[in-house]
C-alpha cells in the first residue's frame, strides 16, 4: 500500500493570509507575492520514509535512545547565548505592546503646586497651594493606535516564535555535533583493529624476512602499510578531539566531565527513529515561519497607523484640584477647582508629503514582508524536501552498504588464512584489508548521514513546536 503523504494547498494559503485577517484596523491591498500559494506543492514530492506513521516531532530527542544527548541539547540552550538573546526580545517586545496598548487609554497626571506672593492688585501677600488631576484623552477615531498595538502583539508573537527557532536550531547543532563525533568514535575503533592488524603483520613479515622466508621488498610494505595505519589512527582521534572540544563551546561543560559523560556510551552512533506523516499544519507553524507571518501582520498594521496619522486628531482634557489661599488681608479661602476640555482638534494641512511620503514606506515594508513571508514557505518546503531526499537516499543504500562490508570483511579473513598459510601475497592481504576497511568506513558514514538527515528533518519541521500554544516558558 502506498504512503499518503499530506501537504495541503489549503492549509498553506489559509497561512499566508492568517496575518492579513488579523488586522482589524483594516489592512492594505494584499500584494500577489504575500498572497499566492501557487507555488507551495500540493503533495511532498519526495515519500516519507517508514511510510508515513505518526509520531511526536516534541519528543524527538528521546527516540534516539540516548539520554546524554537530550542532556547534551538542554545545556546547549541553558548555555547558548543566541537564545539568551532571544529571550531578551520577548522581554523587549513585551513592553513594548504594554506601551501600545496603553496608549488606546486616558492619561492620568497628579500635580501639586505651591506658592506665595501677590496673586493681583485687590489681594495682598498670600500663599497658595494646591493639589490636583490632570486628565488627557486623544480619541482614536481612525484606528491609528488599535492599529499600533495589532504590530506590538504581532511582534511580541514573533518574538517567541524566534525563541522557540533559536532553541531548535541549536538542539539541531548539538545533536549534529554528536552524532559526528559517536560516528567519529566509531571509525576510530575499526581503524584502531586495523592498525593493529597492519602492525602484526609487520612484525610477522619482519621475522619472515629475517628467516629468509620473505624478500625484504615484502618488509618494507609492511612497515610502509603499519605506519600509514598507525597516521590514519592519529588523524582519527585528533578529528574526534575536535569534535569534543566543539561540544565543550556548545554547551559550556568542563571537558573532563563530559569526556567521562562521553564515555559510557563510546563509539555508538545514535538509533535510527521511526518517522510519522508530515502534516502541513507542522510546516505551517515552524517558529521562522510563524515569525514571518507575524511580521506580515505588523506591517499591515503599521500601514494602517500611518493612514491615519493624515486623518484629523481629536483630544480631550480635563482637571480636578483642590486650592487653597491664605493671605493676612483676606484669609482663608479654600474650594474645589475643576474644568472639561479643551477639546482640540488638529487637521494636518502641509507637511512637505512627510506623512504620505511615510504611508509609501509603510506600504513598502508591507509588500517586503509579504515577499519574505512566501518566500519562507517557500524555503520550509525545501528544506523537508531535501531531508526526505537524504533520508530515502540513505535508506536504499543501507543494503548495499551492508552487503558491501560483509562481503569485503569476509575476503579479508579468507585472504589472511591464505596469506598465513603462504597461499596469498602480501600485496593481496593488503589490498583486501584496504577495501574492509573502506567499507567498513563507509557504512559508518552512512549510518552518521542519517542520523544527520533526521536531524535536519527535525530542523525543517520546526522542532514540533506549535504556533497556537500560548504556554511559552523563557527559561528552558
Amino acid at each position: 500500500m502506498k504512503p499518503r503523504f499530506c501537504l495541503l494547498r489549503a492549509a498553506l494559503a489559509a497561512a499566508t493570509l492568517a496575518g492579513l485577517a488579523a488586522c482589524s484596523s483594516g489592512p492594505p491591498p494584499q500584494p500577489a507575492a504575500a498572497t499566492s500559494a501557487a507555488d507551495t506543492p500540493a503533495q511532498w514530492q519526495a515519500p516519507l520514509p517508514h511510510h508515513g506513521e505518526l509520531t511526536q516531532l516534541n519528543t524527538w530527542w528521546q527516540q534516539f535512545d540516548d539520554p546524554l544527548l537530550a542532556q547534551l541539547i538542554a545545556s546547549a540552550q541553558a548555555a547558548s547565548p543566541t537564545v539568551a538573546s532571544a529571550a531578551s526580545r520577548i522581554e523587549q517586545s513585551r513592553a513594548t505592546r504594554v506601551a501600545a496598548g496603553a496608549a488606546l487609554l486616558p492619561a492620568l497626571d497628579a500635580n501639586a503646586s505651591l506658592q506665595r506672593g501677590q496673586q493681583d492688585f485687590i489681594r495682598g501677600l498670600g500663599n497658595t497651594a494646591s493639589a490636583g488631576l490632570q486628565a488627557s484623552w486623544e480619541l482614536d477615531l481612525f484606528g491609528g493606535r488599535r492599529a499600533a498595538r495589532e504590530a506590538a502583539q504581532a511582534r511580541f508573537d514573533g518574538a517567541q516564535a524566534g525563541w522557540h527557532d533559536a532553541r531548535v536550531a541549536v538542539a539541531a547543532e548539538v545533536a549534529t555535533a554528536y552524532t559526528g563525533l559517536r560516528a567519529c568514535e566509531a571509525q576510530v575503533e575499526q581503524t584502531r583493529l586495523d592498525s593493529g592488524s597492519r602492525n602484526q603483520t609487520a612484525r610477522l613479515t619482519d621475522l619472515s624476512t629475517r628467516a629468509g622466508f620473505e624478500s625484504p621488498a615484502n618488509a618494507a610494505l609492511a612497515r610502509a602499510s603499519a605506519a600509514q595505519g598507525n597516521s590514519l589512527l592519529t588523524q582519527r582521534r585528533a578529528q574526534c578531539d575536535v569534535l569534543v572540544k566543539g561540544l565543550v563551546a556548545l554547551t559550556g561543560s568542563a571537558e573532563p566531565a563530559l569526556r567521562s559523560q562521553l564515555a559510557a556510551r563510546q563509539a555508538q552512533v545514535p538509533a535510527q527513529i521511526a518517522m510519522t506523516s508530515v502534516p502541513a499544519q507542522v510546516l505551517a507553524q515552524r517558529p521562522d515561519v510563524r515569525s514571518a507571518e507575524r511580521e506580515l501582520v505588523a506591517a499591515s498594521a503599521e500601514v494602517t497607523q500611518a493612514q491615519a496619522a493624515r486623518l484629523p486628531r481629536i483630544a480631550l482634557n480635563g482637571s480636578l484640584s483642590a486650592a487653597r489661599f491664605e493671605s493676612a488681608d483676606f484669609g482663608n479661602q479654600s474650594g474645589t477647582l475643576w474644568a472639561i476640555g479643551p477639546v482640540t482638534v488638529s487637521l494636518p494641512l502641509f507637511d512637505g508629503g512627510t506623512r504620505r511620503a511615510n504611508v509609501s514606506a509603510a506600504q513598502a515594508r508591507y509588500d517586503e514582508a509579504g515577499t519574505l513571508y512566501r518566500a519562507k514557505l517557500r524555503s520550509a518546503v525545501r528544506e523537508v524536501e531535501e531531508a526526505l531526499v537524504a533520508l530515502r537516499s540513505t535508506d536504499d543504500r543501507s543494503g548495499d552498504a551492508r552487503i558491501a562490508t560483509e562481503g569485503f570483511a569476509a575476503s579479508f579473513r579468507a585472504t589472511e588464512a591464505r596469506f598465513k598459510g603462504g597461499l596469498a601475497s602480501l600485496y593481496e592481504l593488503e589490498d583486501a584489508r584496504r577495501s574492509a576497511l573502506q567499507a567498513q568506513i563507509a557504512l559508518i558514514d552512512l549510518q552518521r548521514e542519517r542520523s544527520t538527515a533526521w536531524i535536519s528533518l527535525y530542523r525543517a519541521l520546526g522542532g514540533g513546536w506549535s504556533g497556537n500554544d500560548n504556554s511559552v516558558a523563557i527559561n528552558p
